[in-house]
């Protein structure tokens, strides 16, 4: 049965240089099994989306993996997910993933995971949505990106009336608790979220 309350990751296809990162999405992976929250994610069993899938699966959890027919050989889709759905094109699968989400996480990852975080963030940024969204900055990994974010706010494109909700966590033991509190903070109507809340 699937979960009522899922956490699309956002992440890379490979394992990238620091082992750190390899750990961290297993940990999550595990974290997420044990507080009953589904993953949603891109479908592929390779580097860190591959290792997120498994520790969830490893520990009796539910996985729904999206991704787009041409890239179901190229990131070896993963068969033993839960539920599998491959979608016509990259616009279907971010979409699908969207609406089976009940919040976003981002571990590391290259070109893909940053557009797909900026594009989660923009859409909430445009009042489309108020679903959590929590970087997970292994070993500092986004330090750059935070720092550019905090640039912006300062420069004035991130201005009032265009701020979005995104918590900032060091530890992947850290993103279940993150996520729980916007949940229900967002359920109590709470009227503002800071641009970067750090953890």
């Amino acid at each position: 049965m699937s979960p009522p309350r899922k956490l699309c990751v956002y992440c890379g296809s490979g394992h990238g240089r620091n082992p750190a990162y390899k750990a961290a999405a297993q940990r999550l992976g595990r974290a997420m099994a044990e507080a009953e929250i589904g993953l949603v994610y891109g479908g592929g069993s390779l580097g860190l989306m591959g290792e997120v899938a498994r520790a969830v699966l490893d520990n009796g959890g539910h996985v729904t993996g999206i991704i787009p027919e041409f890239l179901a050989n190229r990131e070896r889709m993963l068969t033993d997910v839960n539920e599998l759905i491959v979608t016509a094109d990259m616009h279907e699968r971010k979409m699908t993933m969207f609406a089976r989400a009940t919040g976003f996480v981002a571990l590391p990852g290259g070109l893909g995971t940053l557009e797909e975080l900026a594009e989660i963030s923009t859409w909430a940024q445009l009042g489309q949505h108020q679903k959590p969204i929590i970087l997970c900055n292994i070993e500092g990994y986004w330090d750059p990106l935070v720092t550019l974010f905090e640039h912006m706010r300062a420069e004035r494109f991130i201005r009032e009336g265009l701020e979005f909700g995104m918590d900032v966590v060091k530890r992947a033991e850290d993103v279940i608790p993150a996520f729980e509190y916007r949940v229900k903070t967002t359920r109590e109507l709470v009227p503002e979220q800071p641009l970067l809340t750090k953890m």
